[in-house]
């Protein structure tokens, strides 16, 4: 980047991406999309204490030209530099540029396209699979952010991936949505998972043949590590971000950190560093990511926040202030949040449910004070063995109640990524995120 000038006696932060993408798509087996893209663009902050200033550029030759217009707007302010939101602001310089030797730029087109032709060979042994569409989504994305106190961090992050979504259906019963998909940082990563798309369509075409309506009531439930996960960020995440809680003193005095919010033995965690979805090592203000702990053995003990709402509550920046993309300011966001896994193992956790619900694949969830789960698949548990599969519309409860009805977790781990979609708030939708968690045993949840 050519050397910029950053006005005196005001804050300035510069956020530059590039960002590269491919999407390969077939429908019922014709090829629909195949193309590749690059954009380039940035935002430019500038602040004096009392109002900040935005513009959004796709042209990066216009950044010096757009800082001074932004100064000329904003008024120099020689205590800048000792206000509560900039006092918090981080300097870090770093080069965190580690996936280029892998990056989904400089493999062909053609071959990303051969290699989704071998899973579409798969996909069409099926006959009872009456629609689908494959695709391969691709995406390397390089950020610099430069800002007038001396931040000058340069990281990068990519993921390649195949996504399947079909209907299945079966004379005499209810079609059934499933979906399938692979991810990984290099296209090697992805490309042996035949088998397990095999595997996935053959368990839903059993699941769609067997399933019967579940008995409505309230069933001691075990959450897979994806339902974890989507419990995790749908109730509890958000409500973890702090520029909810700016202003409303109701919300403050029900959040109040060190209170006890559920089981003793439950550790809620986000963190920007593991790779997938979430890896934002650096936020868009420049922060470097920690390992944020939400809840701590049942305790309220952290929120999530930009600069702004760190120095709104008195607190501690976390590395969570990010941006859509560079036409978007950033604002408080998730990067990776999961329930930490325990002590019992699978079978122990398992066997401690004499008749229970196991929510397995989950297609989507919602939540804030009260949280519901629409699973996709989701099984009996009879005398601590999984049993028939059963149709569920959806898994709900109170977030307060449930956090504290949890009596099991299993000692492994999961994080999810998923390729297509992501976490949606305010105007800023899909941000990409990551999930997950353990085996989760939760008493008392209302199930239909």
């Amino acid at each position: 980047m050519t050397e910029l000038v950053f006005p005196k006696d005001l804050y300035t932060d510069v956020r530059i991406e590039d960002t590269y993408n491919t999407t390969v798509a077939y429908e019922n087996g014709i090829l629909k999309q195949n193309r590749s893209r690059t954009e380039v663009g940035a935002l430019i902050r500038v602040f004096d204490g009392e109002r900040w200033y935005y513009s959004a550029i796709s042209n990066i030759k216009d950044i010096q030209q757009s800082i001074d217009e932004l100064a000329r707007m904003a008024t120099p302010n020689p205590a800048i530099k000792e206000h509560p939101i900039i006092t918090r602001m981080e300097v870090n310089r770093d080069q965190a540029y580690t996936l280029q030797v892998n990056s989904c730029r400089i493999t062909e087109r053609a071959e990303k396209q051969k290699l989704l032709e071998r899973y579409i060979a798969v996909i069409s042994e099926y006959k009872d699979i009456a629609l689908w569409n494959l695709a391969y989504l691709d995406k390397h994305l390089t950020k610099h952010i430069r800002t007038s106190l001396g931040t000058d961090v340069l990281y990068d992050k990519q993921f390649m991936s195949v996504f399947a979504s079909y209907t299945i259906n079966l004379s005499g019963h209810a079609p059934f949505s499933g979906y399938f998909y692979v991810l990984g940082t290099a296209i090697g990563d992805i490309d042996h998972d035949q088998e397990a798309l095999r595997e996935k369509i053959r368990k839903h075409l059993a699941y769609t043949e067997q399933a019967v309506h579940i008995e409505p009531g309230v069933y001691t439930c075990i959450l897979s590590p994806q339902a974890a996960g989507i419990f995790a960020h749908e109730s509890f995440g958000h409500k973890s971000e702090a520029d909810f809680m700016v202003g409303d003193v109701t919300m403050l005095r029900e959040w109040e950190l060190g209170k006890t919010v559920g089981s003793p033995m439950l550790n809620i965690i986000d963190v920007g560093s593991e790779f997938g979805s979430g890896y934002t090592p650096y936020d868009d203000e420049g922060s470097r990511a920690r390992k944020n702990y939400l809840i701590k053995d049942g305790k309220l003990v952290g929120r999530l926040h930009s600069a702004m709402t760190a120095a709104d509550l008195n607190e501690s920046l976390t590395g969570n202030a990010r941006a859509l993309n560079f036409e978007f300011e950033p604002i408080v966001r998730m990067t990776t949040t999961y329930i930490d896994k325990g002590s019992m193992t699978k079978d122990e956790l398992f066997g401690g449910v004499k008749l229970g619900i196991f929510a397995d694949e989950i297609g989507q969830g919602s939540g804030m004070s009260t949280f519901t789960m629409a699973p996709c698949t989701a099984y009996m548990i009879r005398d601590g063995r999984l049993a028939e599969p059963v149709k569920i519309s959806v898994i709900s409860g109170n977030v307060m109640k449930t956090l504290n009805e949890i009596d099991g977790l299993s000692d492994t781990l999961e994080l999810l990524s998923f390729p297509v979609g992501g976490c949606g708030k305010m105007e800023q939708s899909p941000l990409p995120v990551g999930f997950g968690g353990p085996f989760v045993r939760v008493n008392n949840l209302t199930v239909q």
